[in-house]
């Protein structure tokens, strides 16, 4: 008999290229009705892109900004474990720079030449799928790393096997995986053969004049520290695209001791092109 994945593709494989998130996303589905299981994927992509997108006016993310206030179920997940991840990471990771992510994506557009000078402050309540706030938010750290989670749940199925990437954030591969090279290479830095999930953050991705999208509001510092970093993470793909952008803004020394305390976290730290792995990393890179 043939293996559990070939059976599948015997059934049906399918596919879907498309763009969510301002980035590239990737949906494949192999097994029993594929096709419209991708579909699906990328409708409940595209669904969610339109409520959490803080820079299309009609989103509910852009409503809380302006109102200081919203319902909607998607936005208190992700606000909810924006503030665990806010109480975690001692404020390195922080929900509440909203005015400092628009100003930030504005400059790496070229709409702006001005840089954020200032970090914010604020308060944030939940009540059920309530959101008020008192400052505007940044979700973009997890609202990425949230579709792609919701987006593979819609690949599952009986007899059916498929997984999302999105911009360097990707559900568990259903395969090998390569990470990609900060250095304009075609060379991938390792090849990853795991079942957790994968996120990458680096100042190669998005940069201008020096400066990326990553900020640190404890130190009040702009850009990553790192040249590329790349996590996987067990819980989910939201975690995993939280936690790399974390790493990626703290020194390479608090970088690694924060990732090799954190349980079903493990990460490859690329610095001033030297490799660092946390102790587990290894486990999840083909022929390690």
């Amino acid at each position: 008999m043939g293996s559990l994945a070939s059976i599948y593709e015997r059934v049906g494989n399918a596919d879907r290229e498309f763009r969510c998130c301002d980035t590239a996303f990737f949906v494949q589905a192999t097994g029993a009705r594929a096709d419209a299981a991708v579909t699906a994927a990328r409708d409940t992509a595209d669904s969610l892109e339109s409520q959490l997108d803080a820079f299309e006016s009609k989103s509910a993310v852009s409503k809380l900004n302006r109102e200081g206030a919203v319902t909607n179920r998607h936005v208190a997940r992700i606000a909810r474990r924006g503030l665990d991840y806010f109480d975690r990471t001692d404020g390195v990771f922080d929900i509440h720079q909203g005015r400092v992510e628009r100003d930030l994506k504005a400059f790496l557009r070229g709409d702006s030449d001005s840089l954020p000078r200032t970090f914010d402050t604020g308060t944030v309540h939940i009540d059920d799928d309530r959101v008020t706030t008192d400052v505007p938010l940044d979700l973009n750290g997890l609202a990425k790393g949230y579709i792609v989670d919701r987006a593979a749940e819609s690949l599952d199925g009986v007899a059916r096997c498929g997984f999302v990437s999105g911009g360097g954030d990707m559900s568990p591969p259903t395969g090998r995986v390569a990470i990609e090279s900060p250095y304009g290479d075609d060379k991938p830095l390792k090849i990853l053969d795991t079942d957790w999930h994968v996120a990458t953050s680096g100042e190669y991705r998005r940069e201008r004049g020096g400066t990326d999208h990553v900020y640190d509001p404890t130190a009040e510092s702009l850009g990553s520290r790192h040249e590329s970093v790349t996590v996987v993470a067990r819980r989910d793909c939201m975690e995993a695209d939280a936690l790399a952008t974390t790493l990626a803004a703290l020194p390479l020394a608090e970088a690694q001791a924060f990732a090799e305390a954190w349980d079903g976290l493990e990460a490859l730290v690329i610095h001033d092109g030297v490799f660092h792995t946390t102790s587990g990393f290894e486990a999840h890179v083909l022929d390690a």
